[in-house]
């Protein structure tokens, strides 16, 4: 089955969603549109999260189990479709988010790891109590501001 054999079959089988090509893979959840490019797996991985109405995270760490969810989704469709998707297409996909997440949790101020609040959703670091915010960066670069300087210790 060609891509635009696909497409055309997901476009049947899921007459809600919306599939719409595109430089980048991702799942628009308000658009209920599934954009993408000429991955496979990808494209079945964000049906997923369109069958799983995924909508947002507010921790960063919910991120990692959505992402999953919708791996195990494209894992059980693959075959309904004629394709199969490797344990290591999926781990590969799960490390870019797993570092991104390392990435965010990491002090601007000292390289430790922090942690994030539950309530405020920023950063703290434990080794030498900065604070800090990031961006979204899921498209972009990623920028952390600190909003709380460690104090000087004696």
């Amino acid at each position: 089955m060609t891509l635009d054999e696909l497409v055309e079959q997901l476009r049947a089988d899921f007459p809600k969603l919306t599939l719409e090509k595109s430089e980048h893979n991702f799942y628009s959840p308000t658009k209920k549109t599934v954009f993408y490019t000429g991955d496979i797996a990808r494209l079945l991985h964000e049906i997923g999260h369109g069958i799983l109405d995924h909508t947002d995270f507010t921790q960063d760490i919910e991120l990692i189990h959505i992402e999953r969810d919708a791996w195990e989704k494209a894992r059980e469709l693959a075959p309904n479709y004629g394709f199969k998707i490797s344990d290591t297409t999926i781990e590969t996909a799960l490390d870019d988010y797993r570092d991104w997440l390392h990435a965010r949790s990491t002090c601007p101020k000292c390289g430790q790891t922090g942690i994030q609040s539950i309530e405020q959703l920023n950063y703290h670091c434990l080794n030498c109590d900065a604070k800090w915010t990031n961006n979204d960066a899921r498209s972009c670069g990623l920028k952390r501001r600190v909003i709380k300087k460690s104090p000087h210790r004696i």
